[in-house]
């Protein structure tokens, strides 16, 4: 199988090609950002007001990092593990209207995310859980935090990636979604173990 290593920015383009099952690596900035900084950014967008950072073609993994403070005040990253998307589900839409191309993160997102992947163009990518250690390999440096004041699983982080991965496309842009099958198939499990009482 091809190795497919996009980079950063991403286009709408290369987003629209990906189906899920596909494995992709990524190469740029990536920002985390949880349900703290995406409230603030929601309020600064609705307000007309400079978000600090560019969105466009961007990436937001939903994660909060460990990281470690150098001698001379720069960060390095110590873990990074993915956190459950699904808290991050009531700004589907606002991530699509800012320019994002790529979530990351685990679990999965319902069907405002499936819309709006649709809608926007983007995707999202299922990060492996417990690989905290692993994926922060391909983390190379701690570009800049802002917000640090929400703490540092809630700042919003700017970090350089080089081959940030693997990672599962887990709901592409043509509304198709690994979450919603295996959800669809364990009902259909469940209704031929225990059969609706007539």
């Amino acid at each position: 199988m091809e190795k497919k290593v996009l980079q950063i920015p991403v286009t709408e383009d290369e987003t629209r090609k990906l189906r899920i099952g596909d494995v992709v690596y990524l190469t740029g900035h990536i920002f985390t950002s949880r349900d703290m900084a995406h409230l603030r950014l929601r309020k600064m967008y609705e307000k007309g007001e400079k978000l600090p950072k560019d969105f466009k073609g961007a990436v937001i993994f939903h994660a909060g990092p460990v990281c470690l403070k150098n001698e001379d005040g720069s960060w390095r990253l110590n873990v990074i593990g993915p956190t459950t998307s699904i808290r991050m589900e009531p700004h589907a839409d606002f991530v699509g209207k800012l320019g994002v191309k790529i979530l990351v993160g685990k679990g999965g997102m319902e069907k405002d995310t499936i819309e709006a992947c649709k809608k926007y163009g983007y995707v999202y990518l299922q990060a492996a859980p417990g690989c905290a250690a692993k994926l922060a390999e391909g983390i190379v440096k701690v570009n800049d935090v802002t917000w640090f004041e929400l703490g540092m699983p809630e700042a919003l982080w700017d970090l350089q990636a080089v081959e940030f991965g693997p990672l599962v496309v887990g709901m592409d842009s043509t509304g198709a979604s690994i979450y919603k099958n295996i959800k669809e198939k364990a009902l259909e499990k469940l209704d031929t173990m225990y059969p609706p009482v007539k």
